[in-house]
């Protein structure tokens, strides 16, 4: 993809429901929901089981499948309005980077993550965007309770400034290309 070329899909990954709201697995929900923010309403698409909003002429979309079946409602979505894989940005969490950092990255594997494994598998290709959200590791055992809880009262500061700084790198990831965000937020 060209440095200039921009990204039509933009997905934020979570787990659908109000008992996950505001876990550190639904990072990926929270960025998208203050993209949309007064911007649109968000749609129930039942065709693809995600909810759906276009913003500035490029479609936002949480899938409404648990983490690990991400990968069907992208796919559906894709294929719909013939988007390659190459102009999907994906949204999720990450383990292995602390709380507060951020990692743009053009592919690579999954990473342990179900639901970006899930989008590969059904896109075909390793080749997506991804803006990891580091939500801090877990201890050993731990990683299940770990991403579906929720953040503590003195990580709020934190969750807060990576959410603002993610926002912004899909902005510089729109406007400049990956490339140049990558290298101004990474």
């Amino acid at each position: 993809m060209s440095a200039e070329a921009k990204y039509r899909l933009v997905v934020g990954l979570g787990n659908p429901g109000v008992e996950y709201a505001g876990t550190r697995h639904n990072v990926g929900f929270m960025v998208l929901d203050r993209m949309a923010i007064r911007k649109a309403e968000w749609r129930r698409e039942k065709a693809w089981n995600g909810l759906m909003v276009s913003v500035d002429g490029v479609l936002l979309l949480k899938p409404q499948t648990y983490m690990n079946l991400s990968g069907e409602a992208v796919a559906g979505v894709a294929r719909f309005y013939k988007i390659p894989p190459e102009s999907v940005l994906v949204v999720l969490d990450d383990m292995a980077l602390g709380l507060g950092r951020l990692r743009l990255r053009l592919g690579g594997s999954a990473g342990g993550h179900n639901g970006l494994q899930s989008i590969i598998q059904h896109l075909g290709t390793k080749d997506v965007a991804r803006v990891r959200i580091g939500i801090g590791g877990a201890a050993p055992g731990e990683s299940v309770g770990h991403v579906l809880g929720r953040f503590r009262k003195d990580e709020q500061n934190a969750l807060e400034e990576v959410l603002e700084r993610a926002e912004a790198a899909i902005s510089a990831v729109q406007r400049d290309g990956v490339e140049r965000a990558m290298n101004a937020f990474n």
